[in-house]
């Protein structure tokens, strides 16, 4: 069994990760950049090692540092959190050959479904619908024929992405060539990659994605679906479990599809398949091969802490639970709070002057930040995650609503008034939306 784990990330993931191991008896270290001497998962640790100057490719990217922290301390597994270094196969695989258990996938699950092209051939292997598109990289001279045969409009996206950077749309055939030439140079930028692939664009999708774990034995599970339709720029701002959109049937049939998938794959850990959703039909975009930032609603609805289900898995004791044992109860909502001017989105460092957490039946807050604490501007800006439960969404949105009035922030702009607004539109109300609404919403706000 696990016996330390360090904890190789920082806010309110690097906490969160450090309650589960708490719960289960198993010691913990945090790393942290000198920017984060302060931060509540440092206190809380039993051990805490510095890694490096603020800059995340001097300490939390750092491998050698985060390593030789394990050697330091004993720790003989790592927790990778989200973003950072938790989708590096290279990571993985230095752990490994060190004797540290990287608590998440293999490294080729990893490889394979990092590699956006790759990710869509396997899924087509596994039987996992997939939006109509490219076999494989789409380069210049090809990119009309491909077109052509797709049907515009299109989307060109960057094998390596993420976040929206690499993706543009060209609607018509003369928009093509701009839109390949401008995908493949954002991509190299941001990806040092500057391969692109072409799939069908859709026009008034939902983001739907299905939580799955496996024990990379040959057994998985599904834990159902969140809809994550609502998005600023690429990134989710507000995610729903289960989604408003789908019935019993639909959510249980693409739910098995997954986790037939996982089987075959014999993944092993926490992962996400994210569709897009539209006229009935699911089309596979991605796999994330780690915890996702909205897993809390799913735990909501589930009573299963994945994060406890991500160490056992890694120690070798197997899922706690059989597909059978799955029981979805009541709807949960989750509002990503982010220290932000709510207006432009600029972000907004500073110090907290005032923290106030909402509380009551079925509220939860996961954020490392407390009154007096510094948010440091070299990273994210999410400082926290509301997360509610009720036994139905109107009971869901109605609680909602209540703890947005209680949730006090002070001394720096966030995001908690954008929520206070959407909480009283009636689309949102009616879960009438899709991954445009929001940014088209937004639009209307300001031209006004």
């Amino acid at each position: 069994m696990i016996s330390k784990v360090l904890i190789a990330n920082r806010g309110e993931i690097a906490l969160r990760v450090l309650r589960a191991c708490k719960e289960l008896g198993i010691a913990t270290v945090a790393v942290h950049s000198t920017a984060d001497a302060d931060a509540m998962h440092v206190r809380l640790a039993d051990e805490s090692v510095c890694i490096g100057p603020p800059p995340s490719r001097e300490s939390y990217l750092n491998i050698h540092q985060i390593v030789a922290a394990c050697e330091i301390t004993g720790a003989d597994a790592v927790h990778p959190g989200y973003g950072f270094l938790s989708e590096n196969a290279k990571f993985a695989e230095i752990l490994d050959a060190h004797g540290i258990t990287f608590i998440g996938p293999t490294a080729e699950h990893i490889r394979i479904m990092g590699d956006k092209i790759t990710a869509k051939q396997t899924a087509q292997e596994l039987g996992i619908p997939v939006v109509p598109g490219s076999d494989g990289e789409v380069k210049p001279e090809n990119a009309l024929e491909v077109a052509r045969k797709i049907g515009f409009p299109v989307l060109i996206k960057a094998t390596a992405g993420g976040g929206g950077r690499g993706m543009k749309v060209a609607r018509t055939e003369a928009d093509l060539d701009e839109a390949v030439s401008t995908a493949r140079s954002e991509a190299l930028a941001a990806f040092g990659n500057d391969a692109v692939y072409m799939e069908k664009y859709l026009g008034k999708p939902r983001h739907i994605e299905i939580q799955v774990v496996g024990d990379g034995m040959g057994n998985a599970v599904h834990l159902g679906e969140r809809d994550c339709s609502l998005q600023r720029r690429h990134q989710k701002v507000w995610e729903e479990a289960n989604s408003p959109a789908l019935n019993v049937e639909q959510r249980m049939k693409i739910g098995q599809i997954c986790a037939d998938a996982m089987k075959k794959l014999k993944y092993r850990g926490a992962g996400t398949v994210e569709f897009l959703y539209e006229n009935g039909e699911f089309y596979f975009i991605e796999m994330n091969t780690r915890l996702q930032v909205e897993h809390p609603i799913t735990e909501a609805i589930t009573g299963i802490d994945l994060v406890h289900e991500q160490i056992r898995v890694a120690s070798g004791a197997g899922l706690s639970v059989e597909q059978k044992d799955i029981v979805f109860s009541g709807h949960a909502i989750e509002c990503r709070i982010n220290a932000e001017d709510p207006r432009t989105f600029v972000p907004s460092p500073g110090t907290i002057t005032h923290f106030h957490a909402p509380g009551g039946l079925g509220v939860r807050v996961d954020s490392g930040a407390y009154q007096g604490y510094r948010i440091p501007p070299y990273y994210d800006s999410l400082i926290g995650k509301l997360i509610v439960h009720g036994r139905t969404r109107v009971e869901c949105m109605m609680r909602l609503r209540r703890v947005l009035d209680e949730f006090v922030i002070d001394g720096i702009k966030t995001t908690l008034p954008l929520f206070q607004d959407l909480i009283g539109n009636q689309d949102i109300a009616n879960g009438d939306y899709d991954i445009h609404w929001l940014e088209n919403y937004l639009a209307s706000k300001t031209d006004a």
